[in-house]
């Protein structure tokens, strides 16, 4: 064992080397639904949610900040900030893109790190069941 090994081993916690490194970061544990991002772990929770648009104008909102999240299928999400309302517009925002993975669903329970507006062009490719968010406005 060289030094370097033996303090590594010493200083690390539980003698676990790799100890000392820094969590994943929610890109790397993210899966990329193409409308949102889902956290995958099962006690996995977002500090904050990021509104993408394809302009390239982000918000981030952190989630203790979200007052009241209401889902209506005729207007979108609407989330109560701070007094202020963000929405999001599209189409199947509470539809199931996988087995029990709902964005609603998933911005209720902070597992949405992320949500990214479509394009035009792409908001008219995509299949008629997937998560497309047509719009954000804050």
């Amino acid at each position: 064992m060289t030094d370097r090994t033996i303090l590594q081993k010493y200083v690390a916690r539980n003698g676990d080397a790799t100890a000392g490194n820094a969590p994943p970061t929610d890109a790397e544990t993210a899966d990329d639904l193409g409308a949102f991002g889902w956290l995958r772990g099962i006690r996995d929770r977002a500090v904050s949610l990021e509104l993408r648009r394809c302009d390239g104008n982000i918000l981030a909102v952190s989630y203790g900040y979200i007052e009241k999240a209401e889902f209506d299928p005729s207007e979108g999400i609407t989330l109560s900030v701070s007094g202020q309302k963000l929405r999001i517009k599209g189409r199947n925002l509470n539809a199931e893109v996988r087995p029990t993975v709902r964005l609603f669903e998933g911005i209720a329970r902070q597992r949405v790190p992320w949500v990214c507006e479509a394009s035009h062009a792409d908001s008219l490719a995509d299949e008629e069941r997937m998560t497309v968010i047509d719009s954000l406005s804050w």
